[in-house]
């Protein structure tokens, strides 16, 4: 399989592809754990692999510094907590899915790796947006090839049912990237601070080995042992950029794209 050598070098099994059970899940330094974020089933799979590796630290693309200072042991498991967060106003699906990944860890410490809308008003030059993280272990100041950026430019107006104008898919590319880094950095600092396996609750893009947080860790730390686990709804194939994936059921949900054509 594609990533068996990468397995090999961290020291782990030499396993990879599509598994069944997140029972499979081995433990590493960073675990990462995608998921499409209205799938259920999805979040149930990270709390039960959460639960089986009790990692020292969660790491949340939805959660931002501030909301996560506000997470505290004693509260993680109250249905108010929500509120407290100010959920409702972040965009995320329902926050009945993420609260057991929460109570799964009742020992992890929690920290957000989500931008603040504010800090990307504005800003539409990529190199800009390159410095709201100036730490250039992580790769943003690094232009990407061409064929890279085309690629990485396809993807966004793809996933954003290719209704964007072209001209701002520099941007997205750009400020996917800095989530991927600003993620790959929070994860560090809780390696750093509190020792593996930290995991960290975000999209399956982010977990991409080739361009996701993986990529960014790799440059930054290349010591650290990263585990990059995809959830999809289909099957990826064979030579799906992640070390794991898990294929399962479609959740109901309408048409994305529908608004976008002729007519609605």
């Amino acid at each position: 399989m594609r990533w068996v050598a990468v397995w090999l070098v961290l020291g782990l099994p030499a396993m990879a592809g599509r598994i069944a059970d997140v029972a499979e899940i081995p433990a590493a330094d960073v675990v990462i754990l995608g998921e499409i974020h209205d799938n259920p089933q999805h979040h149930r799979n990270q709390a039960d692999a959460v639960a089986a590796l009790r990692p020292t630290a969660l790491v949340f693309e939805m959660l931002t510094a501030e909301q996560a200072a506000l997470i505290t042991p004693e509260n993680r498991d109250d249905p108010a907590l929500a509120t407290l967060l100010g959920w409702e106003q972040s965009g995320w699906p329902d926050f009945a899915m993420y609260r057991p990944i929460l109570t799964a860890a009742p020992q992890a410490a929690i920290l957000g790796a989500a931008l603040a809308a504010e800090s990307l008003r504005g800003l539409r030059d990529p190199a800009a947006i390159a410095a709201l993280l100036p730490d250039a272990r992580f790769g943003l100041t690094k232009p990407l090839t061409a064929a890279d950026q085309t690629a990485r430019e396809a993807e966004q107006k793809a996933a954003h049912c290719d209704a964007l104008p072209d001209d701002l898919l520099p941007y997205m590319v750009a400020v996917q990237r800095l989530r991927d880094a600003v993620l790959a950095e929070r994860a560090l600092d809780a390696f750093q601070e509190h020792g593996g396996p930290v995991v960290v609750i975000t999209g399956t893009g982010h977990a991409r080995r080739d361009q996701g947080i993986p990529a960014a860790l790799a440059l930054a730390a290349p010591q650290v042992q990263v585990l990059s686990v995809g959830q999809f709804e289909a099957d990826p194939g064979p030579d799906a950029p992640y070390d794991l994936w898990i294929v399962t059921d479609a959740t109901p949900r309408e048409d994305p794209c529908a608004a976008f054509r002729t007519g609605n």
